[in-house]
């Protein structure tokens, strides 16, 4: 997520049509380079992302960054976010066993939560730092 924040953040300063190189996020950013090609390859195989390469060559979103959502970015990376060890697929719960925890449905939930908020959050919000917030009572 940093990286392509990272991305997003230099095309809004040097123009959509500007392409970034990977090395020059990795610095910024404090990242390994080869992680970075990794990432990118998933997100441009995703159609994320479009690579040029060459001496005016780097990496460019292929939408805006207002149209681009974290869940999209953590689908295209094959990662998921989970809050706790039972798998759908798996015949034992997550007490070894196979009757399921306590808090089984409190951690389901929370994890619906999580995957409703990256669906709503984008790349521009995390630019602009305007995350939504959820109301806690006082």
């Amino acid at each position: 997520m940093t990286a392509v924040a990272d991305l997003a953040a230099q095309t809004a300063i040097s123009g959509p049509d500007a392409r970034v190189r990977l090395t020059e996020i990795a610095q910024r950013q404090g990242l390994s380079q080869s992680f970075l090609e990794q990432v990118f390859g998933d997100l441009r195989r995703a159609g994320l992302v479009d690579s040029k390469r060459g001496p005016t060559g780097g990496y460019a979103l292929t939408r805006p960054a207002a149209q681009l959502r974290v869940a999209d970015i953590i689908a295209a990376v094959e990662e998921e976010v989970r809050a706790h060890g039972c798998r759908p697929d798996q015949a034992l719960g997550c007490t070894g066993r196979t009757a399921k925890c306590l808090t089984h449905s409190l951690w389901g939930a929370l994890e619906d939560h999580i995957g409703l908020f990256l669906d709503t959050v984008t790349v521009q919000m995390i630019v602009d730092g305007e995350l939504p917030r959820m109301d806690v009572p006082a």
